[in-house]
């Protein structure tokens, strides 16, 4: 039952419905992090600038500190949380971060993988510099990029069925 200050919101999140109340002027990713418990969203300067926050909706990235949670009602939304298809099992984007040092302190790589997984899915066969363009819209204050740069295109073989072994090494044919 909602209070006379929120209103009922359905978010079909990482294939699970919530049925939340929230005040209209809540964001997706308060409303991720505090009402659905999925932590992974991170909030970093809250203006849609770092990209920490970054999450799927219907397939693409979107900042979810712009967003509102009612906004996201009926939309099919995807957090880092459901990257990997199981517990056990690294999304390919994941595993390629971890095994190229993609992330230092962790902070902004929800937003990271969220965006890559998201990208990569879309345009598989993108380009290095297309993929630069695209990693520069979130920021990270320790890693200087490279790591991140080599794990998505590492990530990239990974999805496109091109094994690579730890590091990003191509495996001999």
């Amino acid at each position: 039952m909602s209070s006379s200050n929120t209103t009922p919101c359905r978010l079909y999140v990482n294939g699970d419905r919530y049925d939340i109340d929230v005040e209209p002027r809540r964001t997706l990713a308060d409303a991720l992090r505090d009402d659905c418990g999925l932590t992974g969203t991170h909030l970093g300067c809250e203006h849609g600038v770092c990209g920490a926050c970054t999450v799927l909706l219907d397939g693409q990235p979107v900042r979810a500190c712009l967003m509102f949670a009612v906004q996201a009602e009926g939309s099919s939304v995807r957090t880092v949380e459901g990257l990997a298809p199981d517990d056990v099992t690294l999304h390919p984007v994941q595993q390629a971060f971890w095994d190229n040092h993609g992330l230092q302190c962790g902070f902004c790589t929800p937003g990271f993988l969220t965006l890559i997984a998201g990208y990569l899915e879309e345009h598989p066969d993108a380009e290095e510099n297309e993929l630069r363009e695209v990693l520069s819209s979130n920021l990270c204050r320790c890693t200087g990029y490279q790591n991140i740069i080599k794990a998505t295109l590492a990530a990239q073989k990974l999805l496109n069925g091109k094994q690579t072994e730890p590091g990003g090494v191509q495996e001999p044919a």
